[in-house]
């Protein structure tokens, strides 16, 4: 066999899996107990507007579990293991995309670093291809440990945190260290993941009242995330340092970079449809 006509079935063979593959959609929420993150965590007008960019729009799960708890747990790595493959078994999907916000990367993460602590965990890696992580807090934010100390945060946090779970302790700075030094691929001075895995970093927090941008997902959260901001660094979404969201996989893009009007993306906004995010994401899939 000539080198031109091994080249010829090596394309043919390309071609015809690209046409097999039947590519599913599956969105992950982050901190908290979620039993309807479709319309309550993410919302219905994001969601599909980002399905679009499937070839099959209905290819698509919206996770819901229990991120109250540590990422290696039943109720979080267990739950989300289950529904992905129940979505894949179902549906047969070959090919699988997600989309974490915040804490879900940590647990997605888990998954894909630990292959041998679920019998579930392997297929899963190997069906999954693309991981979008969308403000991940993979390095932890010095606010859940305010919020473990209970110090004077812990009321004004509530909202966005939740009150001492065993998610917000974990999301410790000096805890998230540990983890990604011996549980976590995809951080310096470590393996890397085995699946494609890109981050959208929120940089900054728009709160002025004359600003229309600002009320975008509630004028009332932005305020909130604006206040916090002022114990982060100066980049940051007022819940993460820019820092932390780098710290594994690797940088699709900053916020300005690519949103409408250079707009930042606050810790809320970047799980909304604020300034066409959703469209960005869906001509990624």
């Amino acid at each position: 066999m000539t080198t031109k006509t091994r080249l010829i079935w090596l394309l043919l063979g390309c071609l015809s899996w690209q046409v097999h593959a039947k590519t599913g959609l599956a969105f992950i929420h982050g901190t908290g107990n979620q039993t309807d993150a479709y319309n309550d965590y993410w919302t219905g007008g994001f969601i599909n507007n980002v399905r679009q960019g499937l070839a099959d729009p209905n290819l698509l799960t919206v996770i819901n579990c229990d991120f109250d708890q540590y990422m290696w747990s039943t109720q979080a790595s267990g739950c989300l293991a289950q529904q992905l493959t129940d979505f894949i078994a179902k549906e047969g999907i070959t090919d699988l995309k997600v989309i974490t916000h915040s804490n879900g990367a940590n647990v997605l993460r888990w998954i894909l670093s630990n292959p041998t602590w679920d019998n579930r965990f392997v297929p899963l890696i190997e069906v999954i291809s693309h991981a979008i992580a969308i403000a991940p807090s993979s390095g932890g934010t010095p606010l859940a440990d305010a919020v473990t100390a209970g110090n004077a945060f812990e009321s004004s946090l509530g909202w966005i945190l939740g009150y001492k779970t065993d998610a917000v302790k974990q999301q410790q700075v000096a805890w998230m260290a540990n983890y990604n030094a011996s549980w976590l691929l995809g951080t310096q001075n470590r393996p890397n993941l085995p699946t494609k895995f890109e981050v959208v970093v929120g940089s900054d927090v728009d709160s002025a009242i004359w600003d229309g941008d600002s009320y975008c997902a509630g004028y009332q959260y932005q305020v909130a995330l604006e206040v916090t901001q002022n114990w982060l660094d100066s980049c940051s979404d007022g819940f993460l340092n820019c820092s932390s969201q780098m710290a594994a996989g690797d940088v699709w893009f900053t916020d300005k970079q690519k949103t409408r009007g250079k707009e930042p993306l606050s810790h809320q906004q970047s799980r909304r449809d604020c300034f066409n995010l959703g469209s960005i994401l869906k001509n990624r899939i």
